[in-house]
């Protein structure tokens, strides 16, 4: 008897180039080979002391049990009074809900928001799960594409442009990852105007708050008074305090969406590890002093990144507001060779890069922009002083 064919949707994932270079990449260091990857999204900082020590703790304290609800009491209040000082949304205990991580929060935001059919409005550039996420709860990713013209921002009328009767919801991500744009109070408004006007629900990813640089304000949308009840915020402590292997993310939205949610999580997991969610408290419960290390660090590594990116010929590369990537766009460089290497696209030049360069760095097409790569900050600065000089070698290569 012929086997029954898996789901469809496991066919329309636009992961397979990041997939195939991600082994590749793992394929030559196990080989020996020097590579200098600056793909990675894991800062290469530890965890703070104080965070492993609340985790030990736990453990010792036998905190490995189920954990009803959602989340321990504690985590929760201080999660809720983390929403009213630094972001002024006003969610109770009762109205967030903790997950294994962002991803699984905004999976669990759209499981509950969308129906099949219904359309989700996705700012490009973009991060490359939220496509995929939309596509596996049954709705449809709509792409809004912006430029460095614009600073990879979105205008009012763009929004509008993209609504039909269809539409549900939108991702919203500032600070965006990979393009680094944080959006301004006054362009967040008007970009909240829009969306309350059209009903829509609001999900805005928020991981990247704490790698915000040049002291430049972060505004949540869901502070906004006409999406307060229509915001679904979601953050996490994965990078911003280094926890990326025990990942916690939560959510904060109106009791009606969070009592859902919870009820749909529930079936997909009972709950998240008691043990993080002691670190989790232990991380938002200390003083900040990790965090602007961290932040110093990778602004001083942004500087240089882009600065040696603009010294280069060929390529141009805003400099990011916030978060942990730089995104130099790359275009101009289609059309070139050298060898037998032949550079198209986005993802001949990546391949170029590391089959001669030795290092490695991602398409900017699985981030909806394929005039672009991404590199990315999480690296000592003197791996990407020997990765930026291995790519300026190589672009130094090409000819037409």
């Amino acid at each position: 008897m012929r086997r029954k064919q898996l789901a469809k949707i496991t066919n329309v994932s636009s992961g397979s180039h990041i997939r195939k270079l991600s082994e590749r990449i793992q394929a030559m260091m196990r080989a020996g080979i020097d590579v200098v990857d600056l793909t990675t999204s894991e800062p290469d900082f530890p965890a703070p002391d104080h965070i492993k020590k609340a985790g030990i703790a736990a453990i010792e304290h036998n905190l490995t049990k189920y954990i009803h609800g959602n989340g321990t009491a504690d985590l929760l209040d201080a999660i809720s009074k983390k929403f009213k000082s630094e972001n002024n949304v006003h969610w109770s205990p009762a109205e967030i809900l903790i997950s294994q991580g962002e991803k699984e929060s905004i999976f669990i935001a759209l499981r509950t928001i969308c129906d099949p059919g219904d359309e989700v409005i996705i700012l490009s550039p973009y991060c490359r799960s939220y496509p995929e996420i939309t596509r596996s709860v049954g709705a449809k990713p709509i792409i809004i594409g912006t430029t460095e013209t614009t600073g990879f921002k979105v205008s009012p009328r763009q929004l509008r442009n993209a609504l039909s009767l269809k539409t549900k919801a939108c991702i919203f991500n500032s600070p965006a990852n990979p393009a680094g744009v944080v959006y301004s109070r006054e362009e967040i408004e008007n970009i909240a105007f829009v969306l309350a006007d059209a009903g829509l629900y609001v999900i805005s990813d928020e991981r990247f708050e704490y790698f915000v640089y040049d002291e430049l304000p972060h505004v949540s949308i869901g502070a906004i008074d006409s999406l307060r009840e229509a915001t679904v915020t979601v953050n996490g402590l994965s990078q911003a305090f280094s926890m990326t292997g025990w990942p916690l993310g939560y959510m904060g939205a109106h009791k009606s969406i969070i009592d859902k949610a919870s009820e749909m999580q529930d079936q997909v997991a009972s709950n998240v590890s008691a043990v993080s969610q002691k670190a989790a408290l232990a991380a938002l419960s200390y003083p900040p002093d990790h965090l602007h290390r961290m932040q110093e660090a990778f602004r001083h590594r942004r500087n240089y990144v882009v600065g040696e990116f603009d010294a280069m010929k060929n390529i141009s590369c805003i400099r990011p507001k916030a978060g942990l990537y730089i995104f130099p766009r790359v275009h101009e460089f289609y059309g070139t060779s050298f060898g037998n290497f032949q550079i198209r696209s986005d993802v001949n030049l990546c391949e170029f890069l590391l089959s001669e360069g030795k290092v490695a760095t991602l398409p900017g097409g699985a981030f909806g922009s394929s005039d672009n790569i991404r590199i990315s900050l999480a690296a000592p600065l003197e791996e990407l002083q020997k990765g930026l000089q291995r790519i300026d070698d190589c672009l130094n290569l090409l000819r037409y």
